[in-house]
């Protein structure tokens, strides 16, 4: 996990917005979406359209991300707190 990441999913025990991510953290656009993207790809997290509505279909994350939420999964809250 890169340090990037890493500072994400610290973002994610809660369900959260991409805005919030982007104010909160101190990255790019695309270095949020590039983390977002890979953290995704790995099944570390999961996107969201609202705050209670998961994304059951394939995301593309590095077009759609800025309008979604995000959420660690289990896997995800793991593999964070084992680093």
């Amino acid at each position: 996990m890169s340090e990037e990441e890493f500072d994400v999913m610290d973002e994610l025990y809660f369900v959260q917005s991409f805005d919030y991510l982007k104010e909160t953290l101190e990255l790019g656009t695309k270095e949020i979406l590039t983390a977002l993207d890979s953290l995704y790809k790995q099944g570390l997290i999961k996107c969201l359209t609202a705050p209670d509505e998961e994304c059951f279909y394939t995301v593309n994350v590095l077009e759609e991300g800025e309008k979604l939420f995000f959420l660690a999964t289990k896997k995800g809250l793991m593999a964070h707190n084992t680093i």
